[in-house]
């Protein structure tokens, strides 16, 4: 048994000295009972508020106060639970008629389709089924608005957070243009986004694959440090997510497409230490018959 804590106020050590005198006598006089019950009382909410370790009481003292430590040690054991990392599930958007069509997007403002929108309902009902989520960001593009209003809905009306550094790629000139024809349209911006060089911008204000890499990482890197030991949904776009690929599994090759309202989940954990929990879960879409697409504007982005 720990000793009383030498912090103890001067009221609780007037509530203990009198609990063991006066328990024999309060079954045999109606007032004396309800006197101990006062202190009693009166020490279950000193305890709630100014002590964090066990008292050492008398055999009675600790009977009548045992609801009370319960409760501490329930609350203390939930405290010790607290994952030391954020569960962020990152989703890409749903279909567009871009997406279908083979045209770069970029940060061309698209929406989606109907085969977008059925997409984004199958990964809300799925999420909705999962472990509860605490809030969705998402890219302020319609394409990734509207699919994470969708989650948001479904999973009890959460708040949408909007975040420009989780938009796609600028990709310059070649926005707008089909992709089989970029190369004959705009050679040089093509040239540009095939070059192996990770700093090479595009033509007509296009970033470069390091650029999309240092905002897109920073700002799922600033959400996971806001919400460590909660679960967030975050959706974006391929080539962010490419990108998140990297940043958590440096020495991999590229992998094969980033599909549309594919699931992907990080976790992030203290110290900048990224693991992939999930890759590309695409399940929900099985049943759907909306799985053809996949195009994100980019051969490696899905």
């Amino acid at each position: 048994m720990r000793a009383v804590p030498t912090c103890l106020p001067v009221t609780a050590n007037w509530l203990l000295s009198s609990s063991s005198s006066s328990s024999s006598k309060s079954q045999s006089s109606p007032n004396l009972f309800f006197h101990n019950s006062f202190r009693f009382r009166a020490l279950h909410q000193l305890l709630r508020r100014n002590v964090s370790s066990t008292l050492t009481l008398t055999r009675c003292s600790t009977h009548l106060l045992r609801k009370v430590e319960f409760s501490m040690a329930e609350s203390d054991s939930s405290c010790d639970n607290i994952p030391a990392y954020a569960e962020i599930v990152v989703v890409r958007h749903g279909e567009t008629e871009w997406n279908h069509d083979g045209r770069i997007q970029g940060h061309l403002d698209i929406d989606l389709n109907d085969a977008g929108r059925q997409q984004a309902v199958a990964v809300a009902e799925r999420l909705s089924k999962e472990p509860k989520i605490s809030v969705v960001y998402s890219s302020d593009l319609k394409r990734a608005l509207v699919t994470a209003e969708t989650i948001a809905a479904k999973c009890g009306g959460l708040e949408v957070i909007k975040d420009t550094d989780l938009r796609e790629r600028h990709l310059g000139d070649l926005q707008g243009k089909v992709y089989s024809d970029a190369v004959k349209a705009c050679p040089e911006a093509y040239k540009a986004f095939t070059s192996p060089s990770k700093d090479q911008e595009i033509p007509g204000g296009g970033e470069s694959r390091d650029q999309l890499f240092v905002r897109c990482t920073s700002a799922l890197q600033r959400i996971g440090n806001k919400h460590k030991g909660e679960r967030v949904v975050v959706v974006t776009h391929g080539g962010v997510i490419r990108s998140l690929y990297k940043r958590a599994c440096p020495n991999e090759k590229t992998g094969p497409k980033v599909l549309n309202t594919s699931v992907n989940v990080f976790h992030l954990s203290d110290g900048d230490k990224w693991t992939l929990q999930v890759r590309g879960d695409v399940s929900h879409l099985d049943q759907t018959g909306f799985l053809e697409s996949g195009f994100g504007g980019d051969k490696n982005s899905g």
